[in-house]
Order: structure tokens, then C-alpha cells, then sequence
């Protein structure tokens, strides 16, 4: 059999497998749907790497990893860093769609800052979904900016466990 025909024998036999696996894992109909055609690909490209035994725990391990890689990388997209900054749009119009995610990852996000205790919160709101920077938060709670830089990077440590927190308890309902 060769290497087409194997492809074609394992989608058929575990794309529901595969799919449930990656839609359980990111609770995301359509990025499951897009990591199972991602799984099926690199199984394809690396079935020379499969030793025979087990096609159907392999090509389930290929899934939960790229899964996890989607994962990692949402939380990185959810949780600005002092680099990244919500991206403004300057329209809109056409996209309401866009427009509801975007206001509703704002409100998680303010949610979140919210959530921290004292002082960790206001710097957190300010910084992050104010998007004030360091020097105006110093000046604004009168405060050495050392003091506020510290206290954002924790908040920062902060709203990522929130973000981690929330991605598992997601993971495991």
C-alpha cells in the first residue's frame, strides 16, 4: 500500500477519532475541524516515520499534539504583552462579526484585570486594556516607575495563570 492509499485507509477509518479528540481538546468546532485536516497532513508527510504498529494511537498522539500547540498559541494571542497591544481597527463597518469578538475579548480581558487584587488591578487595567503607558500610570497614581513596571510585570504573570487557568478547566468540561 503505498503512502497516498494509507492516507486515504486512516481518514477514513479515524477522522471522526480525530476530530472528537481535537474538538474535546479545544472546545473550537472549527479549529478542531482545521487541526484534523493538519493532523491527517502531517501523518501523511511523515508516514515513512511510522513504525506499523499502532495507526490509530499514533496518528490520536499527532492530533493532541497539534492541538496543544493551538492551545499555546491561543493564550499567547488572548493575553496582550507589554509588546502587543489590541490592534485598533479603523473600520468596522462590513465585519460585525469582528467587531463582537473583538468586544468580547475586551470585556474578558477587562474581566480578568479586574479580578487581580490590589494594586495589581488598576495597574493591569491601565496598561492593558487602557493601553496607558508605564511613565502615564507612574504619573497618574503617583508612583516611582520602577514600582508600576514591576507591578505590571506581575500582573502580567498574573492574567497569564488566569488565561492558563481558564484554558484547562475549558479542557477538562
Amino acid at each position: 500500500m503505498n503512502s497516498e492509499e494509507r492516507l486515504v485507509s486512516w481518514m477514513e477509518e479515524y477522522e471522526k477519532l480525530v476530530f472528537s479528540i481535537c474538538y474535546r481538546m479545544t472546545q473550537d468546532y472549527f479549529a478542531a475541524q482545521d487541526i484534523t485536516q493538519e493532523t491527517f497532513l502531517s501523518a501523511f508527510r511523515h508516514s515513512s516515520d511510522f513504525d506499523g504498529v499502532s495507526a490509530k494511537a499514533w496518528i490520536c498522539r499527532i492530533a493532541s499534539n497539534k492541538c496543544v500547540d493551538y492551545l499555546r498559541n491561543a493564550v499567547r494571542r488572548q493575553i496582550p504583552t507589554e509588546d502587543e497591544k489590541i490592534p485598533e481597527t479603523v473600520s468596522n463597518i462590513g465585519r460585525p462579526e469582528e467587531e463582537i469578538l473583538e468586544n468580547e475579548l475586551k470585556k474578558q480581558l477587562l474581566d480578568a484585570c479586574r479580578s487581580l487584587s490590589p494594586p495589581y488591578d488598576k495597574v493591569a487595567e491601565d496598561y492593558f486594556y487602557l493601553e496607558k503607558k508605564a511613565e502615564t500610570i507612574a504619573r497618574e497614581q503617583e508612583q516611582n516607575i520602577k514600582t508600576i513596571q514591576t507591578r505590571i510585570y506581575r500582573a502580567r504573570n498574573m492574567l497569564r495563570e488566569i488565561y492558563r487557568k481558564k484554558n484547562l478547566d475549558r479542557r477538562t468540561t
